[in-house]
């Protein structure tokens, strides 16, 4: 091997004390100007064969993974979401909003790809690919490939803690009500339950290997599809006919229809770690592949919760769905009882990525030795979890932060981030013929903006004028 191709090779390793993916022991950086100098024999580089795994996940392994980072709590607010779109009109929109993601997801893993051929590198993460594409992109655009690698990896930070901060609202939520149920005179409010369940997700946050969460990932699945079932036994207790639900709701609701979606279907964050770590990462893309046999699942899934329990509530429906259940009925109790078992066995996985970013690019050179490693990483999940919960105690109104994260978090990064990577990567090689992949990056744009603007400023009005909270 050259010396030159011993410079940018390198091993995907998970450290004894992180939770984090690395590689190697520091982060890989592309030559700016690399692009100049590829030979024709770099077409040749597989990144595939030189990706080293310490502990890899099988294909079954991602599978679970990917499902469970998109199949979360959002499903139990599509029923709300589509009370904010109107019957027909959601079930359409829900199968659009699944294509985009998914089609985004495609967009940026075949742009990592393309990236790690070209520079002979075997792997590469989300930030680090964005900041990549910028190298290998038009020069004067070069210069910023370091703030848009740091600007991802802000936003994926951001984005992974407000989505921690809505799972501790969907727990205290469930609890209140089946508590409320069993001893209708404790006098417990939602934030006292945020409180009391902190300490039970720091000692569960000190799992730090991804291969080690898909027990937790299967667990949790396994609650969600029973708190489905119980969902479902009252959803078809009584089946109102399709004309008594409004086909389209009103233009003022849209964005929060669109907002709910993205937050729901939304793992844009979880899918590099997932794919990076794979023991054969070739079967994540193609047909059917990981990616499109779990995305397929979740739409599937999400369209037909939110089209029954919307058709059962209608106007009723609640920002999560089960709290809509009779809670003097046992299966509505043990329903409310899966759910939060559910969310907090799916916690840590949504931690990953965020506590990920601060180890490795703040913490993991700062700490040597190995207690005060390990001392570093208790102390920083400590103080992750007990964020989450005080910006829960501050605003415990479910809706509204759901909109916010997927109006602004989940589709700036999960619809047009791959956009600009993709134009920027492509725009001096291959945009197509007429340049349909620059019109279609427009497009995808011009829509994440869309949801990014009017989603926000909705959100926003219902966090100052909030509902009433127990």
């Amino acid at each position: 091997m050259s010396k030159e191709n011993k410079k940018y090779q390198s091993t995907l390793t998970i450290d004894d004390f992180s939770s984090t993916t690395k590689l190697a022991t520091h982060e890989i950086t592309v030559p700016i100007g690399s692009k100049e100098s590829i030979s024709e024999t770099d077409s040749y580089y597989n990144p595939f064969e030189h990706r080293s795994v310490e502990h890899p996940n099988s294909t079954t392994g991602a599978l679970i993974h990917l499902l469970k980072s998109s199949l979360g709590t959002g499903i139990l607010a599509m029923p709300n979401a589509f009370r904010n779109a109107g019957l027909i009109f959601g079930l359409v929109g829900t199968f659009v909003v699944g294509l985009l993601c998914t089609y985004c997801v495609h967009i940026l893993v075949k742009a990592s790809h393309a990236i790690c051929q070209k520079a002979k590198i075997p792997v590469l993460g989300f930030s680090e690919t964005c900041g990549a594409a910028f190298e290998y992109g038009p020069k004067p655009l070069r210069k910023f490939s370091t703030a848009a690698k740091y600007t991802v990896d802000i936003s994926l930070l951001i984005t992974y803690f407000m989505s921690n901060c809505v799972y501790v609202v969907f727990i205290a939520e469930a609890l209140h009500g089946v508590f409320n149920q069993w001893f209708p005179d404790n006098g417990l409010s939602i934030r006292m339950y945020m409180v009391m369940i902190m300490g039970f997700l720091i000692i569960s946050a000190q799992i730090r290997e991804l291969k080690h969460l898909v027990p937790f990932s299967f667990l949790a699945n396994v609650s969600l599809v029973g708190a489905l079932g119980v969902t479902l036994y009252y959803m078809f207790l009584e089946v109102n006919p399709v004309s008594s639900r409004p086909a389209f709701a009103s233009f003022s609701t849209l964005p929060m229809f669109f907002s709910t979606v993205i937050f729901a279907m939304e793992g844009i964050g979880v899918v590099m770690p997932v794919e990076n770590n794979m023991k054969n990462p070739q079967h994540f893309l193609g047909c059917p592949g990981v990616l499109n046999a779990a995305m397929t699942s979740v739409v599937l899934l999400y369209a037909f919760i939110g089209f029954f329990g919307y058709l059962r509530f209608g106007e009723d429906t609640r920002p999560n769905i089960t709290l809509n259940l009779p809670m003097e009925e046992i299966p509505a109790q043990i329903g409310n009882v899966l759910i939060p078992i559910s969310v907090f066995l799916t916690y840590n996985l949504q931690m990953f990525v965020p506590l990920d970013i601060i180890w490795r690019k703040g913490l993991s050179d700062r700490l040597h030795g190995t207690w005060r490693r390990h001392l570093g990483q208790i102390i920083m999940r400590c103080l992750y979890v007990a964020g989450t919960i005080a910006v829960s105690v501050a605003v415990p109104n479910l809706e509204p932060i759901i909109g916010l994260v997927g109006s602004v978090c989940f589709s700036t990064l999960g619809i047009l981030v791959p956009a600009i990577v993709d134009t920027v990567l492509n725009w001096e090689g291959d945009l197509g013929f007429m340049k349909w992949k620059l019109i279609r990056n427009i497009i995808l744009a011009i829509f994440a903006i869309f949801a990014l603007v009017s989603g926000t400023s909705q959100s926003i009005g219902q966090i100052i004028n909030p509902p009433a909270v127990d």
